[in-house]
């Protein structure tokens, strides 16, 4: 379910991916990314240059061109791009690229986003099932954790809590990045862990959205037809002013970095602010569904 793989992936992330460090620790790697790393050791070889001058040329460690030469690490976009200019443009990175995996799948995408989380400029959200993991209160959390299935050891739950609240500072650590949040009203009306925490949950992202960076429209129950029907939409902007995407459903998890399909996802959230609450309207909203303090 998505509140699980969206903390474990990022525990592990945060753990042991830094993108400029040489430790890993993803799991087994696919046939796509032995290939893709085959290809980049081909094309390093061929231009005469030693792990450490590729490294050098797009600003990782050699521990980390390694890691991606032997299909144990899953590149990141930005490594993509420079090893292809680095290696003579030839375009076969950015064509490998397009196929790479992970078994089980899931869990190497999450990672990709959870780099560019802690790196982008903008990050758009639209949730149809659950809060946001970067406004849910760890009460909030803890209903989602306990209800998992298959059901989670205590040891999982209480590694998924800490990486769920390591990744909550990003609203907080980084103030010059924008942060927009579209969420669908009934997520808030079904009151996940009883009326307490629903009150808590809502004073909570109150308090975050207030932000001048943090921005919360909610999508009225009544609306019908809106263009968030196929499922949430995450979007992303890197410093280089390049945009990703990601979309989740069950079991399963898509990084999206296609400018065709980052269009699409551009032009449905876009449709979505406007079918949406404005700010202020929100609040209000919010104010209603939490009732008396």
């Amino acid at each position: 379910m998505p509140w699980d793989h969206e903390d474990h992936d990022d525990h592990e992330d945060q753990a042991g991916l830094d993108d400029h460090e040489g430790r890993d620790g993803e799991p087994e790697a696919s046939d796509s990314l032995r290939t893709f790393g085959a290809v980049v050791q081909a094309l390093r070889e061929h231009a005469g240059l030693s792990r450490a001058q590729l490294g050098a040329l797009v600003g990782y460690s050699k521990h980390t061109v390694a890691s991606v030469e032997l299909g144990r690490r899953m590149p990141d976009p930005a490594f993509i791009e420079r090893a292809e200019r680095a290696l003579g443009n030839t375009g076969a990175l950015t064509a490998a690229a397009r196929h790479l995996s992970r078994q089980p799948g899931l869990a190497s995408w999450f990672r990709r986003w959870a780099r560019l989380e802690r790196t982008a400029i903008s990050l758009y959200t639209y949730e149809s099932r659950l809060i946001p993991g970067l406004l849910q209160t760890e009460a909030y959390a803890l209903a989602l954790f306990r209800a998992q299935l298959p059901p989670l050891a205590d040891a999982q739950i209480d590694a998924n809590m800490v990486a769920r609240l390591k990744r909550q500072r990003l609203l907080t650590e980084r103030p010059n990045t924008a942060y927009s949040f579209i969420v669908d009203e009934h997520v808030f009306a079904r009151r996940t862990g009883g009326p307490d925490v629903t009150r808590e949950l809502i004073d909570y992202v109150l308090e975050r959205t207030a932000a001048r960076n943090v921005e919360l429209q909610i999508l009225p129950a009544g609306l019908g037809v809106h263009a968030g029907l196929a499922g949430p939409i995450r979007l992303a902007e890197t410093p280089a002013h390049r945009w990703f995407g990601y979309c989740e459903g069950q079991e399963s998890g898509i990084f999206v970095s296609d400018p065709k399909l980052i269009s699409t996802l551009h032009m449905r959230y876009a449709k979505l602010r406007s079918q949406a609450l404005t700010p202020e309207q929100s609040v209000g909203r919010l104010e209603l569904l939490r009732g008396a303090p």
